[in-house]
């Protein structure tokens, strides 16, 4: 009985101090395990959380996730000894695929969420400069924004920190003209530039897309004081939803024009984001040109860019 009591407090103790939560159901839909013997050696397994007891006459072992808890009766008396375990620290091999399952199983990426940033393209010598004849396409750099909402995610672990991260997300690009001009479809579906009428101006112009995401990014998340810093990049997959340009006039009459402005509707590239816990900074570059092959303005190829920051929803 002193052992149970010793064990009961001992265990509170442990719980409170190191804020581990356990959890005695398996959300895998795997039982708890109780394993005893004749000659009162005891042994419990629970759960896939792995809270181990280990009971003998003369020492009673604890462990409860990667903490532990020793008992050693002697002459003297109980002596009581702490103990951390490392990762590969199994007590038997069922324990091991147990662990390796349910980190795998634990594993959550960060992909869901909100984003806010900047975009723009470049031309193919990778050059924010827009040649001569198409300067009408330079951006206003500062008030071309990109917003993203990532409603879905799937996460796939490898381990408890790595994994793949997938899911879907709508993707809202805002190129805002710099100068006074916007642009049209024009002869054949080549993008020309598109003028105010004599006697007028435009105060904003812009064109916007609306393009729904899929990524495949492959995460690694390093333990940093019971957080993580997460780096994820892969490819990512787009399809065109809709486009559309808006012209706001000096007066503040609005017009705009839903076109598909000859855009590439599949379109693909790279993302890449690092960031601690949930808010990331995210860059993605697509390597499908804006517009369709010799649509663009002045038949370059123009490949849009976004950067911004992210905060997501993983828990």
């Amino acid at each position: 009985m002193r052992k149970v009591g010793i064990a009961v407090i001992l265990t509170a103790i442990i719980i409170q101090g190191f804020s581990q939560e356990i959890s005695a159901e398996d959300q895998d839909g795997k039982k708890q395990r109780t394993d005893s013997i004749a000659d009162e050696n005891t042994k419990v397994i629970i759960g896939k959380d792995l809270i181990t007891i280990e009971n003998s006459d003369s020492t009673f072992d604890m462990r409860i996730g990667d903490r532990g808890l020793s008992v050693l009766e002697s002459l003297e008396g109980p002596k009581f000894k702490f103990e951390k375990y490392e990762e590969s620290d199994e007590f038997d091999q069922h324990d091991s695929d147990s662990q390796r399952t349910s980190g795998r199983s634990r594993f959550k990426g960060h992909w869901a969420g909100v984003e806010v940033g900047l975009n723009s393209y470049l031309t193919s010598d990778m050059s924010f400069v827009m040649p001569d004849d198409i300067d009408y396409m330079t951006l206003h750099s500062n008030k071309s924004s990109n917003f993203n909402i990532n409603f879905a995610q799937l996460s796939l672990g490898l381990t408890r920190h790595i994994g793949f991260v997938t899911g879907l997300g709508l993707n809202w690009n805002n190129y805002r003209f710099d100068g006074d001009n916007n642009i049209i479809k024009g002869t054949n579906g080549v993008i020309t530039e598109l003028v105010p009428e004599p006697g007028t101006s435009y105060k904003k112009s812009k064109l916007t897309t609306l393009y729904l995401n899929l990524p495949f990014m492959l995460e690694f998340q390093v333990p940093v004081n019971h957080n993580h810093i997460n780096i994820a990049a892969g490819p990512i997959g787009a399809v065109k939803i809709s486009s559309h340009n808006k012209i706001v006039f000096p007066d503040g009459e609005k017009v705009k024009s839903n076109d598909d402005f000859s855009l590439n509707m599949l379109r693909c590239g790279a993302t890449a984001r690092i960031g601690y816990e949930n808010f990331q900074i995210y860059s993605t570059y697509y390597m499908t040109p804006l517009f369709k092959s010799g649509k663009g303005p002045g038949g370059y190829d123009l490949y849009p860019f976004e950067i911004g920051l992210a905060f997501t929803f993983n828990d």
